[in-house]
């Protein structure tokens, strides 16, 4: 559930730390006074976009954070899974908002899908859009496949779905004017000869132009390494390093027999003396294989000048170039070959739509089961919620292949006796959607586990006894779960465990937002207030106590 929200500097709330139980929890307050804030808060710790715009005026960041508290072993398996700890099943979601936005669960870093993935798991926000969502049929199939847990049956589906599709793309891309065959088939067999002649080695580059720097180079190369072997052989005027150490190497040896402790200086000057040999040894051979030819060296600028020629045309680098080429010949196997292909491909589409339609004919046969299910459950809430003549039908019909199957429903209501049941947009008034949206939640909410339900205003344009209906309703839903209200009813108000009083305060010219936990006595003051207006009379005191003591008896 969650225990505790802490805003700062969101809109005109200053500062605010919230504390909720969990049952029933009210809020109320005057039109204005920040309802609509708290929710956007609620909602932007729960992942949803928010602009600059929300920070106070004045300040540079907003901060929101969220307590949850007792998470279900189902949420924290999930956030768990997303890598982030569930110590003591809490959870803490917080956000900054400003110059340098962040996001942090549990301390950590985390995304804004991220949010939108762990919230899904612990809260339901249901506001004015929902009410709006009702009217548009295209979301009734998804309240009747939610409530029928259909999500294996329609994922069946989507997955033939979405291979049909696949090929069917691919046949369109291959459905080309044989002029426009003939021009790619050009091109691409330009290209694809034009590489394959190149014959071009990974690593070739690199090698090419290390022998062409050796090359340019060549003459000081042959110098210094002549130069190198003369000092080491010595000529006809001097004795050359080799021959020296070795003479050096000879002597010490034999006057080590007469001072033992030259023994190691005679052997380290041997052994210097075998390696200056090798290196000698070495530089002849390097000299004698030494070719510098000019013509060469042309071939070499030739060769790199066509690689660079290829990078700028086929990739950064040769395998970039060779992975071109593979691509190239590719498709040109498939535009030559199209229809071999296209009859392959047509050939899988025939295999594959009698599976798609039995699979989009098994998920219709669960719609129809389900919706009648579904409807039965929704007219009883109902009638429980003051809508005693209800009738609920589903229109249904079939259409063309779509990702969600095919299928089009759409959920027909008549409120009032003698009617034949009509679109929910052509008849329902304001208070009427309100109720058949907190049915659905209400009847929706038994197939998951999410442990906290927020309701924004549900029971606009409801009044009297339906208001009443709507608070036993939500109270009865807080047995199995958290339910927080905004309302503007005192009826809904009364049924509340926890009242919340959201208010607005001037001091020194600006505006500041409060939010209250009521004492028993204050909750009297303010469904009182509610009822009657600013003008509470002992009279008004005395109504709301009676409502108090009825919503809780």
């Amino acid at each position: 559930m969650l225990s505790q929200l802490y805003i700062k500097n969101i809109a005109v709330i200053q500062e605010a730390s919230i504390q909720f139980g969990s049952g029933f929890n009210v809020f109320t307050g005057e039109t204005g006074a920040g309802k609509t804030m708290l929710i956007s808060a609620i909602n932007g710790v729960l992942g949803a976009r928010l602009s600059r715009d929300i920070i106070r005026s004045g300040e540079e960041t907003a901060a929101i954070s969220a307590l949850f508290t007792d998470v279900s072993p189902e949420a924290a398996g999930k956030i768990q899974e997303l890598g982030y700890e569930t110590n003591d099943r809490e959870v803490l979601i917080a956000r900054e908002i400003g110059a340098r936005n962040s996001c942090k669960v549990n301390g950590r870093p985390a995304t804004l899908q991220i949010l939108r993935e762990i919230s899904s798991q612990l809260i339901d926000v249901h506001g004015q859009k929902d009410n709006h969502r009702l009217l548009d049929p295209q979301y009734h199939i998804e309240y009747i496949d939610s409530f029928g847990e259909l999500a294996d049956l329609r994922e069946a589906y989507s997955q033939i779905y979405s291979q049909v599709m696949e090929l069917r793309k691919k046949l369109r891309s291959m459905a080309q004017s044989d002029r426009e065959k003939e021009q790619k088939i050009s091109l691409l067999q330009y290209q694809v000869n034009e590489i394959e002649a190149a014959n071009l080695q990974i690593g070739e580059d690199e090698e090419l132009t290390a022998r062409r720097d050796t090359i340019r180079n060549g003459e000081r190369i042959m110098k210094l390494a002549a130069e190198a072997k003369g000092l080491l052989d010595g000529g006809e005027d001097a004795e050359g390093a080799a021959g020296l150490l070795s003479q050096l190497a000879e002597t010490l040896g034999k006057l080590s027999r007469f001072v033992p402790e030259l023994s190691d200086a005679a052997a380290q000057v041997t052994d210097i003396s075998y390696t200056v040999n090798d290196i000698s040894g070495e530089l002849s051979r390097y000299l004698d294989q030494l070719d510098f030819d000019p013509h060469s060296l042309d071939e070499i600028e030739d060769r790199l000048e066509l690689i660079q020629n290829f990078k700028r045309k086929y990739g950064s680098t040769i395998a970039e170039i060779q992975e071109y080429g593979e691509k190239a010949s590719k498709e040109l196997e498939e535009i030559q070959f199209s229809q071999e292909i296209i009859d392959r491909l047509l050939e899988e589409e025939r295999k594959l739509l009698p599976k798609l339609a039995q699979a989009a004919d098994e998920l219709t046969a669960a719609r129809h089961q389900t919706a009648r299910n579904f409807l039965s459950r929704i007219k009883k809430e109902l009638e429980f919620l003051n809508m005693p003549s209800v009738k609920l039908t589903v229109s249904a019909g079939r259409c063309d292949y779509r990702p969600n199957g095919q299928d089009e429903m759409e959920l027909l209501i008549s409120s009032n006796a003698g009617e034949q049941p009509k679109p929910l947009a052509k008849i329902a008034s304001g208070g009427e959607l309100s109720r058949v949206m907190l049915s659905i939640k209400n009847v929706l909410a038994e197939k998951d586990r999410v442990g906290t339900a927020i309701f924004d205003e549900i029971d606009t344009g409801v009044s009297g006894a339906a208001a009443q209906k709507i608070g036993r309703k939500l109270q009865e839903v807080s047995r199995n779960r958290q339910v927080i209200c905004v309302t503007h009813l005192a009826p809904v108000a009364a049924c509340g465990d926890t009242h919340l009083y959201i208010h607005k305060e001037v001091e020194e010219g600006r505006t500041f937002t409060r939010v209250d936990l009521l004492s028993e006595e204050e909750r009297v003051r303010e469904i009182a207030r509610i009822v009657s207006g600013e003008a509470v009379t002992e009279t008004a005191m005395e109504n709301a106590r009676e409502m108090l003591l009825l919503a809780h008896k």
